[in-house]
C-alpha cells in the first residue's frame, strides 16, 4: 500500500491484528454495534462521522502510549464497515547518520533486519501492536468521549458563529449575575456575555433578573469558549435604539450623521432626512413624543437632544449647542474652531453643566467650540 507518497510496509507474513470478540459471530455483532452507534450519534447531533471516526481513531492512538510506547507514534484506524480496529507503530526510514530518534526512525539496515529488506529514506514501516480483549471497551469509552468533546466544541462554533454574525447590533438579555469586580454577566439564551466595568453605564444599577438591551461589542475565542462582551454605554447603542423604534430609520429614509453620548445623562445625535417631506426630528420623536420617550426609558432617563444635520458647518455648530441661541459665529477653517457668541443670560446654558452641552456638541460636530457672551 501507499500512504502519504511514501512506500509503507508492514511485517512480513503478518496480518494486521484485529480486535478479538466473544465466540458466535458475537463479536461482529459488537463490531457493526459500534460503528452503527458513532454513525446514529453524529447524525442526532449533527456531527460529520468521519470526524468523528478520525477523532476517536486519534484518541485510540493516544490510548495505546503505554510505558513501551510513549513516543512512538502510533496508528490507528477502524473499519468504518466492520468496526474491526487495526493498530500500528510508524517508522520513518531515513539514512544511518541521519537519525535524530530512533523511537520513530530507522535506518535501512535495522528495517532489514526487522523484516524489510530493500528499503530506503522516505519509506514507512508499519509494525503491527498486539491487542487485547478490552481493546474494543477501550474503543466505545474513546468514542463516548470523543463525540462529547465534539458537540461542545460543534455547540462554542455555533455560538462563535452566531454571535459574531452580531457584533454591532442589538440584542437583549436578562441579568444573570454581579461578580466581584462588578462584571455583569447576561443570560443571551444560547451563551453568556459580559458586560465590563467600563462598558456601564454609571448611574444604572443592574440586578439579577433584569432585562436589558445590549449592543455586542466583540466576539471573540477563548480557552473557555466564544467570549461575548456587551456594552450599555457605547454610541451605536443610541443607533440600533433609534433603528428599532424609528420605522424610517430603519428603511433609511432618515440617516442618524453621527452621536455624541455622555452615557446615562445626555446625548446629541444628529439626524437628515433622504426623502422629500419627511421631517428627521419629527419621525425620530414619534406622535407625542412616544417613540424617543421608548428609548429615553430603555436608557433609564438619558436625555436625548435631536439636532438636524445640514451642510453648513456654521448652522450645523449652532443647531449642536441648543437650546443655547447663537447670535454669531465664527469658523477659523485652519485651526477647526468655531467662534461662537451667545447672548450674557445664556451664557451657563451654552456651555451647560460641567461643560457638558459644549463638550457634546464639539464631539457632534468635529471641531472646537470657543464660546463668549455677546458683549464680550
Amino acid at each position: 500500500m501507499t500512504w502519504a507518497g511514501a512506500h509503507v510496509f508492514f511485517s512480513p507474513g503478518t496480518q494486521p491484528p484485529r480486535v478479538r470478540g466473544p465466540p458466535s459471530g458475537a463479536g461482529e455483532i459488537m463490531k457493526n454495534e459500534f460503528v452503527v452507534a458513532i454513525t446514529q450519534l453524529s447524525a442526532e447531533k449533527s456531527l460529520d462521522t468521519d470526524t468523528v471516526f478520525d477523532a476517536v481513531e486519534s484518541a485510540m492512538a493516544s490510548a495505546f502510549k503505554g510505558d513501551d510506547l510513549l513516543y512512538a507514534d502510533v496508528v490507528v484506524k477502524i473499519d468504518r464497515d466492520s468496526g474491526e480496529i487495526d493498530a500500528w507503530r510508524r517508522y520513518e526510514v531515513v539514512a544511518d547518520d541521519e537519525i535524530e530518534d530512533d523511537e520513530l526512525q530507522l535506518s535501512p539496515e535495522r528495517a532489514a533486519a526487522m523484516g524489510h529488506p530493500g528499503l530506503a529514506p522516505g519509506d514507512e514501516v508499519l509494525q503491527p501492536i498486539p491487542q487485547s480483549p478490552s481493546t474494543g471497551r477501550i474503543a466505545a469509552q474513546t468514542a463516548k468521549q470523543v463525540v462529547l468533546q465534539r458537540l461542545r466544541e460543534a455547540e462554542r462554533e455555533a455560538v462563535y458563529s452566531e454571535f459574531t454574525g452580531k457584533e454591532g447590533e442589538l440584542v437583549s438579555g436578562t441579568v444573570l449575575r454581579v461578580e466581584q469586580g462588578r462584571h455583569v454577566i447576561i443570560d443571551l439564551g444560547r451563551t453568556e456575555a459580559v458586560l465590563p466595568v467600563s462598558e456601564q453605564v454609571r448611574p444604572e444599577h443592574y440586578r439579577v433578573g433584569q432585562r436589558l438591551r445590549v449592543y455586542v461589542k466583540e466576539v471573540y475565542r477563548a480557552s473557555k469558549g466564544p467570549q461575548v462582551v456587551i456594552s450599555r454605554s457605547h454610541p451605536e447603542l443610541i443607533r440600533r435604539l433609534l433603528e428599532l423604534e424609528v420605522p424610517e430609520i430603519a428603511r433609511g429614509t432618515v440617516e442618524v450623521v453621527g452621536i455624541a453620548r455622555d452615557p446615562g445623562y445626555r446625548s446629541k445625535v444628529a439626524v437628515i432626512s433622504r426623502q422629500h417631506g419627511i421631517d428627521p426630528i419629527g419621525a425620530a420623536i414619534g406622535i407625542r413624543g412616544s417613540r424617543i420617550q421608548n428609548i429615553v426609558n430603555e436608557l433609564n432617563g438619558e436625555r436625548i437632544d435631536l439636532i438636524r444635520w445640514d451642510p453648513n458647518d456654521a448652522v450645523f455648530v449652532s443647531s449642536a449647542l441648543r437650546p443655547a441661541e447663537v447670535v454669531s459665529i465664527r469658523l477659523d477653517a485652519e485651526a477647526n474652531t468655531a467662534h461662537v457668541a451667545v447672548p450674557d443670560k445664556q451664557m451657563t446654558l451654552a456651555i451647560g453643566k460641567e461643560g457638558q452641552n459644549a463638550r457634546l456638541a464639539a464631539k457632534l460636530t468635529g471641531r472646537r467650540i470657543e464660546i463668549q457672551t455677546e458683549g464680550a
